[in-house]
């Protein structure tokens, strides 16, 4: 088990330079990461990735705030309601859940397993994002913003995210894009402050519901991400992104089917 928490530990540091790279899809490997190599339980493993992602994230929108490519006010308009989601479902959704759910067969749904193969589902569409090429900006018009309709996706991801613990920037970036007008520079970078707080309020709805955290541990792997990020956006400068992209997305596609098949058939 020793061994596990090593290769962990080195993956929280991959899994942080991902982020520094994409600007989104390395907390899809942190759930993974929490449960598969270090034991975690995945109910546990959702709160903790909510925290490596949110401070993570926070640094990596800190670097974005000082190229000015954070728009604040739609930033808002979407995460106040993705708020509301995440620290909903944190505080009341998830410890309402039986660990038991339901049995077909001998085939059992545990609270564990229904985690994880939502989360295997969102790695695969996390994945198709990633794989799919992206479309050329078109900023020649000014696009008219629906503002309900953003809060509304906001609403959705933060829910969603706050039941897989993951930071929903492969959702967050594409409504940033086509609802809101932005950049994809602007996206990622008020996708990264998004992700941060909202991350950050699902965990305090965790501490509220009285989750027991191994603080240790928990700031073992967020230093190790953080330093990752660091890395990862030095790496940015030099590597095109984009071309690493369809790559790391193969990568998140095998993992996201091998964690459903997985628990379908234990």
């Amino acid at each position: 088990m020793e061994t596990m928490m090593i290769i962990g530990l080195i993956f929280a540091v991959i899994m942080g330079i991902t982020l520094g790279v994409f600007g989104a899809g390395g907390s899809i490997l942190t759930v993974p990461i929490l449960v598969y190599l270090m034991g975690i339980s995945a109910f546990q493993a959702t709160a903790y990735s909510l925290f490596i992602v949110g401070i993570t994230s926070l640094f990596g929108a800190y670097a974005y705030y000082k190229k000015d490519f954070i728009q604040f006010k739609i930033g808002f308009i979407f995460a106040i309601p993705a708020f509301i989601g995440v620290y909903s479902v944190r505080l009341w959704l998830m410890p309402a859940l039986p660990e038991h759910i339901a049995s077909f067969g001998n085939w059992e749904l545990s609270k564990e397993a229904l985690i994880l193969m939502v989360f295997s589902i969102i790695m695969i569409m996390a994945a198709y994002a990633m794989i799919k090429p992206s479309k050329k900006e078109d900023n020649s018009q000014h696009k008219a913003l629906n503002y309900p309709l953003i809060g509304f996706e906001g609403l959705i991801v933060g829910a969603v995210t706050g039941f897989v613990g993951a930071g929903g920037g492969f959702l967050i970036i594409p409504a940033l894009v086509m609802l809101a007008g932005l950049s994809m520079k602007q996206a990622v970078g008020t996708s990264l402050m998004i992700i941060a707080i909202k991350s950050i309020f699902g965990f305090m709805g965790d501490i509220q519901s009285g989750m027991m955290i191994n603080w240790i541990l928990l700031f073992e792997i967020t230093i190790l991400s953080i330093l990752g990020a660091f890395i990862g956006e030095r790496m940015s400068r030099k590597i095109d992104g984009n071309k690493l992209k369809p790559i790391f997305g193969y990568f998140v596609l095998i993992m996201g089917i091998v964690m459903l098949l997985r628990e379908i058939t234990v």
